[in-house]
């Protein structure tokens, strides 16, 4: 026993000492596994290769997805702005409309942005229904833009008298980054949808968040006024 070990120990020193044979040892024992396993490796390194190539071709074709999405959508845009608004939604024949847009290549930045497109053509035109589902269905990084997609989809919720569900969208307008610019305004937006709903309680609330919170906002004069009266309302409403 005691043998074996001066072996190894011997062994060992003689792999440290000499680079070489340590070399040798590697090189001889990754021979060795290779050939053990080779079915196994060649089965691994195809399952690697066929994920790079499968990534590389998603990422081709989202690409070419999203060019050609721009693409469609230039002619709508332009309709879009200038108010042609169901050539915008529906295409004029040649080009197609934001719905199609939308549809087509959803999951695409441009299919994205048809959504947002088409729920604000669709909310002037009174589909506040349809107008809801798309707006719903857009999601950007852009703090400013969601707040405003949230906001108007507070809108259609709002249009179609589902006063609760509005407040939620605008609270949720005001607090997406909150700031002294846009928050105000949404958070006006929500007092008047709880008022709507017969809340006065929120509304005072939510009047007395700007009038802390928003201090130097354009909002703050209002929101004393209307304040004063949701407060008045709420009394009247205990009584």
């Amino acid at each position: 026993m005691a043998k074996e070990t001066v072996q190894k120990h011997s062994e060992f020193e003689e792999l440290v000492e000499n680079p070489d044979a340590l070399a040798e040892r590697l090189t001889t024992g990754s021979e060795d596994f290779v050939k053990k396993n080779k079915t196994k490796l060649l089965g691994v390194f195809a399952a690697i290769a066929a994920i790079i190539v499968a990534g590389f071709l998603y990422y081709n074709h989202r690409t070419t997805q999203n060019q050609e999405a721009h693409e469609a959508m230039f002619q709508a845009v332009y309709y879009f702005e200038a108010d042609s608004l169901n050539k915008a939604l529906n295409g004029d024949g040649q080009y197609d409309g934001l719905l199609k847009v939308a549809d087509e290549y959803s999951g695409t930045e441009a299919g994205n942005l048809a959504n947002f497109y088409a729920g604000v053509a669709l909310l002037k035109q009174g589909n506040y229904a349809e107008a809801q589902s798309h707006l719903e269905d857009f999601k950007s990084d852009d703090y400013l833009l969601q707040a405003r997609a949230y906001s108007l989809t507070g809108d259609a919720l709002s249009e179609q008298g589902k006063y609760k569900e509005a407040a939620d969208l605008y609270n949720k307008a005001a607090n997406h980054n909150s700031n002294a610019f846009f928050s105000p305004q949404y958070l006006i937006k929500a007092a008047v949808a709880y008022e709507a709903a017969n809340d006065f309680q929120a509304a005072a609330n939510t009047y007395d968040k700007i009038i802390k919170d928003f201090v130097t906002s354009a909002e703050v004069t209002d929101a004393k006024k209307f304040k004063a009266r949701a407060e008045a309302m709420t009394g009247a409403a205990a009584n």
